[in-house]
């Protein structure tokens, strides 16, 4: 199910390579959260356990990724030094469990060493999930089901007759199947060259020859909550030391770790200066959209010299209407997850691996969205409601 050592998302070589660098004593918790009400068979479980205790350690980078790696300009030697010598030890880090059906994972140790567990086991979970739920005859269903989908998508995109708008596919963590991915990034690339500007997937980005997209995620502003900083600054902090790692690269800060008004008081000239845009990834993206191009403009910059990037739940026809809305307003950007990856006529999941502990402390994702709360502790996040001010 996971192929290569690469086959996850950009933010997560970015990050971890920043970590190296500036946090690398770190030691943090995740934990598993299914926001559908599943049950995960016996034999799903069965699936998922052999896959993350026995395929995973046997990954490693190969001569030929660590050359296309090289080519990346904001890798560093270094970096990429540790990454060859890289090596998943779940047995060390990883607890899986399935009571009853309600399947639990938590994945504790070094920061360094564990983040990159997430994605990969999120795309098992999800590939075993379908892979023993559904008999083998549904396969050839399935597959049409995949190609009508798609067809359609990018019908309405080659409708639009516009090469201002742009999209990549941020659909790995909870994609049908390896294949399906492959699939669907097969057929954008060669039907819709420019529009379809890339993957968050570097496997995928190597394999075929395309850009692989990514910045920051919530938990590397999340960490900073549990590190050497006020509270109150830890935003603040976490984007700083953004910059110091990549000089003007990879300039999209994440919005709504807290949430997107906390954010933004945060986001001052300088700030907003720096970062050559914003990503949203909860609550309502028309509002939030309104609300960067005011707060640019309060502060007399040009909201047409930055991008807003959107990648929260989209699927092509809501991205291509918030498109028409702002396009002559902000440059933008769309990361469409599920609705490619897992367009296959069932429910997909809906599952995440959220950073819950950092240094023996609490973190906490509060958002701009009620159901993507993520926090063990009620008590923090009423405290860090309280420091940022929000009702």
């Amino acid at each position: 199910m996971i192929q290569s050592i690469l086959d996850t998302d950009a933010y997560k070589l970015s990050m971890q390579q920043t970590v190296l660098h500036q946090f690398p004593g770190t030691m943090v918790r995740y934990s598993f959260k299914c926001r559908n009400k599943v049950k995960f068979s016996k034999e799903c479980f069965d699936t998922i356990a052999n896959n993350v205790y026995y395929k995973l350690p046997a990954l490693c980078l190969t001569t030929e990724e660590l050359c296309y790696l090289k080519t990346i300009r904001f890798l560093k030697p270094d970096y990429l030094e540790y990454l060859e010598a890289f090596r998943f030890m779940p047995n060390r880090h990883v607890q899986i469990t399935n009571d009853d059906e309600d399947l639990s994972i938590s994945i504790k140790g070094p920061w360094l060493t564990t983040i990159l567990y997430e994605i990969p086991i999120l795309a098992i979970v999800n590939e075993a999930y379908f892979a023993t739920g559904r008999p083998q005859n549904d396969y050839e269903h399935i597959a049409h089901t995949i190609e009508k989908n798609l067809s359609y998508k990018i019908s309405l995109v080659q409708d639009l007759h516009d090469n201002n708008f742009k999209f990549a596919d941020f659909g790995t963590r909870r994609r049908y199947s390896y294949q399906t991915q492959k699939f669907v990034l097969d057929r954008l690339q060669s039907q819709l060259p420019n529009n379809f500007v890339g993957t968050s997937n570097v496997h995928f980005s190597n394999l075929l020859g395309m850009h692989p997209i990514g910045t920051m995620a919530h938990e590397y502003i999340q960490c900073h909550q549990a590190m050497a900083y006020r509270l109150k600054d830890s935003q603040k902090a976490a984007l700083e030391n953004w910059t110091k790692e990549y000089r003007g690269d990879l300039g999209i800060a994440l919005t709504d770790t807290i949430n997107s008004a906390a954010f933004l008081r945060d986001f001052d000239l300088y700030f907003a200066k720096l970062y050559d845009g914003c990503r949203h990834d909860s609550g309502d993206p028309y509002q939030w959209c309104a609300n960067l191009i005011d707060h640019y403009k309060k502060l007399n910059i040009d909201p047409m010299t930055k991008t807003a990037v959107f990648s929260d739940g989209l699927t092509i026809p809501k991205a291509i209407d918030i498109y028409k809305n702002f396009k002559d307003k902000i440059k933008m950007s769309f990361g469409i997850g599920t609705n490619l990856t897992n367009d296959v006529g069932l429910t997909p999941l809906q599952i995440v691996i959220k950073v819950v502990e950092c240094n023996g402390s609490p973190v906490a994702k509060i958002s701009d969205d009620e159901g993507k709360q993520m926090c063990e502790d009620a008590s923090y996040v009423a405290y860090l409601k309280k420091v940022f001010k929000i009702d």
